[in-house]
């Protein structure tokens, strides 16, 4: 095999499993997100005679997504990941989607993540998944935005704060011990980029006071497992008022959880998927069951998923 450097092969073919991720947690925008059990793409990667990478076959997108591996996030991820780890070969990448597009839920991440470990692992795991979130916020930037909220959780696994991405800065939280998200995915789409477009230019300095306060107080609340404390963290001033009218019956969904005995809920990324903290996994199917009634009386179908806050990440399977 050549390359600008050496590789040991690892296999001809690999395949990888990125999870679903909730971003921004409420207020943390851009800066919080955490994996989900259970939910996620995969990508298959393997070698191929020439030096490039291109796209094989796609499933799950509906046809949607571009085949083009310079425009696909997982394409764009493998060949930077390549370019990080100085080599030079032929793969092939074969992406099964298993997250619906503009949903909240981290699909291009989940996408971008698998491709990058596969791709590592095919070259003999040269780099750390540390090393391989920044090719993933390359792919990233290419369809929403320069932010690694959604591909720090799908790499590393847990609950990540991301401090700064250029330099790159990530810190990984602790979870208290037993909390549980109910997330509920209603049948919409909502760009990236649209629930991005609608976020105020200008901010007024008692909703950043008040965002800022919060958010101390919700890492203060994963350290010392405060549950008390995390239900008072969640609420957002800045981005979930503005995003709220872009996914029909957001506010119900949120109020309907809190009645159902949620500790706090919100906005999954950019939406229309939501979620809310809750104390078991009983807690968190009464709320997700309550949130999915809200979705219906807004006229739209649901599907929900009770995940635990503290899930692995990126893994070969």
């Amino acid at each position: 095999m050549e390359g600008q450097g050496r590789a040991r092969r690892d296999a001809a073919e690999v395949t990888a499993f990125a999870p679903a991720t909730v971003a921004n947690l409420g207020l943390g925008f851009d800066v919080l997100g955490l994996a989900l059990a259970g939910l996620g793409d995969r990508v298959t990667a393997r070698l191929v005679p020439g030096t490039g990478v291109r796209m094989g076959s796609i499933t799950g997108d509906g046809g949607a997504l571009p085949t083009e591996a310079a425009r696909n996030t997982a394409g764009i991820a493998a060949i930077a990941t390549l370019r990080r780890a100085g080599v030079q070969i032929g793969v092939e990448l074969d992406l099964a989607k298993g997250l619906p597009l503009g949903s909240g839920l981290g699909s291009s991440a989940s996408s971008a993540a698998a491709a990058a470990f596969a791709v590592n692992l095919l070259v003999g795991s040269p780099l750390r998944k540390a090393d391989l979130i920044l090719p993933c916020v390359e792919a990233e930037e290419a369809v929403s935005g320069r932010h690694a909220d959604n591909v720090a959780p799908a790499l590393l696994g847990g609950l990540v704060l991301v401090r700064s991405v250029d330099p790159l800065d990530v810190v990984r939280l602790p979870v208290p011990e037993g909390l549980t998200l109910a997330v509920v995915t209603p049948v919409f789409e909502l760009a990236t980029r649209k629930a991005r477009a609608v976020l105020p230019k200008e901010v007024p300095l008692s909703s950043h006071v008040s965002n800022t306060a919060n958010l101390a107080a919700l890492v203060a609340a994963f350290y010392a497992e405060d549950l008390a404390l995390l239900a008072r963290c969640l609420p957002d001033a800045i981005v979930t008022p503005a995003r709220a009218s872009l996914i029909p019956g957001c506010m119900d969904v949120i109020d309907s959880a809190l009645e159902a005995g949620a500790l706090a809920s919100s906005i999954s990324g950019s939406g229309p998927s939501m979620f809310a903290f809750c104390r078991s996994q009983r807690s968190a199917r009464e709320v997700a069951a309550a949130m999915g009634g809200a979705f219906t009386r807004a006229g739209l179908e649901w599907s929900s998923v009770v995940s635990s806050a503290d899930c692995p990440g990126v893994r070969r399977v």
